[in-house]
């Protein structure tokens, strides 16, 4: 059955962090609503990993009609905090403590980017997680990011 409401807490807090990722790739699960908004999706999970595709359009430019660092910042913490997210056994939640974004160059409107994200490190009440946004098909390093999650049970 494919759910088109958000997932509840209940159903969050009986699944491990990969499971619940998994089934929002196999469509059981709704994905956050910020995607759509953004332009972007969740693509590849796997443990201690985690994917985005996303092409920023003229919807979250900046005033010089460049691409927003809070897309850069959103979608990098969108992978980062979903590689975390693979790492937890069922009843843990995470939250993003801090994040920092290194803008390398300008992604062309339209261009399709990977933000790509691999766990460094994940314990009991933190995690670290580094992040990559390269191009689709020319694999360009737009930015490159860190970030340190909080552990919490539910």
């Amino acid at each position: 059955m494919i759910q088109t409401s958000p997932a509840t807490r209940e159903t969050l807090m009986s699944m491990s962090g990969l499971a619940f990722l998994e089934a929002i790739l196999d469509g059981q699960i709704p994905a956050a609503s910020i995607g759509p908004t953004m332009g972007f999706h969740l693509s590849h999970v796997a443990q201690g990993s985690a994917t985005f595709e996303g092409s920023p359009r003229d919807h979250v430019t900046n005033p010089m009609g460049t691409v927003h660092g809070g897309w850069y910042g959103t979608i990098l913490d969108s992978a980062m905090g979903c590689a975390v997210m693979t790492t937890l056994p069922a009843g843990a939640l995470y939250t993003t403590l801090e994040y920092k974004v290194n803008i390398i160059k300008p992604i062309p409107l339209g261009t399709v980017v990977l933000a790509s994200a691999h766990v460094q490190h994940a314990g009991r009440s933190t995690a670290i997680a580094n992040g990559e946004l390269r191009g689709k098909d020319d694999e360009k390093l737009y930015a490159t990011a860190s970030t340190t999650c909080i552990i919490m049970k539910g």
